[in-house]
């Protein structure tokens, strides 16, 4: 209960736009979850062996991982022999607290790595199609608007049209996009962009890059001469490497994940279309299996709708109406 109240008192009464951006967003996941853990509980009163068995079928079903899920199920297990639980209405506050505890390993680690003084430069990577340069955009405008210079790099120059919808969204975000002709070098396109940025002294340095080319292995082997291009000119960099995934492609997404982490170093993700998908659960089998932070969210098609990923701001757009109508109770008790 506690837990569910602790949600209620900071965000039931905000009206902060990212609480709202993170209710709206999560609800088409929130009502398919929320409908058929309704169903459940009331088909099942007490918590017994049927119960976690249909429990931990609709949270594969959400798209949690098979993985996670029997993680899940065998810590809730120990939660109800430590808690005595015996009724499934008390074991909703239960679940989404330990949903957010593995949503939230180590804290702090959505924040980018912001270099103080000197240029961030940020690497996207991902297949074509998962909204990697609509990312990049809404994150040129995120930095234009909390004041810092921006500068945008045309590396994928294999898609058709890439390089010309990175330039659109420069123009309507106000921010310089360096490129070569379509099929270039990727490389090359990057060493200009470096050489620019730093004679401009450009505060972040957007890399876009190719998401596919005749194979897999091609793929992997040009983002890691992009990534040995830049680091050559700037030691540190590229300060962040994020993965850009589709959360409506679900069991896909983590196909993806694991490629690019084994191929590029990934250190964060970007997960893109939250708000199109009932299986949101997804999040969490990134999150937990792979070990790397979700650091943004795509939340709808507005400019400002990306973003930073916050595990609370999650559970409770997942579990909105749970924890509003528990905490009334426990208000009326």
């Amino acid at each position: 209960m506690s837990f569910f109240k602790k949600l209620k008192d900071k965000f039931t009464n905000q009206s902060d736009t990212v609480t709202e951006k993170f209710k709206d967003g999560m609800s088409k996941t929130r009502e398919s979850f929320l409908g058929k853990m309704n169903e459940l509980f009331a088909r099942y009163r007490t918590v017994d062996e049927d119960f976690f068995e249909e429990l931990e079928e609709l949270l594969i079903g959400a798209d949690v991982g098979v993985e996670t899920v029997l993680e899940l199920i065998d810590e809730l297990k120990d939660e109800v022999r430590l808690r005595n639980i015996k009724d499934t209405s008390g074991l909703a506050p239960v679940i989404s607290e330990k949903l957010a505890e593995k949503l939230d390993k180590t804290g702090e680690d959505s924040a980018l790595n912001m270099q103080e003084n000197d240029m961030t430069v940020i690497l996207f990577v991902g297949v074509n199609g998962v909204g990697k340069t609509t990312t990049i955009g809404k994150m040129a405008h995120m930095f234009k608007e909390e004041g810092k210079s921006v500068m945008m790099a045309a590396g994928d120059t294999f898609r058709a049209g890439a390089i010309e919808q990175l330039e659109v969204w420069g123009e309507r975000v106000g921010v310089d996009v360096v490129k070569q002709q379509a099929g270039s070098d990727p490389a090359a396109v990057m060493y200009d962009a470096v050489q620019s940025a730093k004679s401009k002294n450009v505060d972040v340095l957007l890399c876009d890059t190719a998401g596919r080319l005749q194979n897999k292995v091609n793929l992997m082997k040009e983002l890691e001469k992009v990534k040995k291009v830049i680091s050559r000119e700037i030691p540190d960099a590229p300060h962040e490497v994020l993965l850009v995934l589709d959360a409506t492609t679900g069991q896909n997404a983590m196909s993806q994940a694991k490629t690019f982490g084994q191929a590029t170093d990934v250190s964060g993700i970007i997960l893109t279309k939250l708000d199109g998908t009932a299986k949101g659960g997804i999040v969490l089998a990134i999150r937990n299996e792979l070990d790397i932070p979700v650091k943004y969210v795509g939340l709808g098609e507005k400019m400002d709708d990306l973003q930073p990923f916050d595990s609370e701001q999650f559970v409770y757009g997942l579990f909105k109406e749970l924890v509003e109508e528990t905490s009334e109770e426990t208000e009326e008790d």
